[in-house]
This record gives structure tokens, sequence and C-alpha cells, in this order.
């Protein structure tokens, strides 16, 4: 047979080592989720990323004119519809035939 009074202190001891261990990660994530630590960390990133596509367009400058192109055609393309559809009925139609 166990004795009690061991299996009460083991299993104190069990609690006391779960409840450092979870403190510890407790902590890690308060320091992982500062806010001014995320801040830093996103800054961080955007710069790099930001550096990233400046080299990126200073290799490839006519890929990233086409690109621009493209989409100002596309933001555009209502507006080019509109042109060539009212350039069509805008045509004068005479009401005689022209006598020549």
């Amino acid at each position: 047979m166990t004795d009690p009074a061991a299996t009460l202190l083991s299993a104190e001891a069990e609690a006391a080592l779960a409840r450092e261990r979870l403190s510890g990660t407790v902590t890690q994530l308060q320091e992982r989720l500062d806010p001014q630590l995320l801040v830093r960390e996103a800054q961080a990133v955007g710069t790099a990323a930001g550096r990233a596509a400046v080299e990126g367009a200073r290799r490839n400058p006519g890929a990233v004119t086409g690109a621009i192109a493209a989409i100002g055609l596309l933001l555009a393309r209502h507006r080019i519809i509109g042109f060539w559809r009212h350039r069509k009925a805008s045509r004068p139609v005479p009401a005689q035939p022209r006598k020549d």
C-alpha cells in the first residue's frame, strides 16, 4: 500500500512544478505580445518589404511599367468603353441624301 502522505507530497510537488511551467509560459506570451515589440517588428518587416520592392522595381523597370499600365487600363475601362460608344453614336446622320 502506498502512504497517503507521500502521495499527497508528490501531488503537491507536481502541482508546484506545473504552476512554474505555466507561469513561465504566461511570461513568454506576455513578452511576445507586448504592443511596442509588435509595432517594432511590423515596422521592420514593412521596411524590409518596401526595400525589396524598390530593388525589384530597379531591376525590372519594364515589368513595373507594364503592371502599372495594366492596372491603369483596368481602372479606366469604363471610361475607355464609354469614349468609344459615345464616339460612334455622335456621328451625324444626314437628313437628306447629298446631291453631287
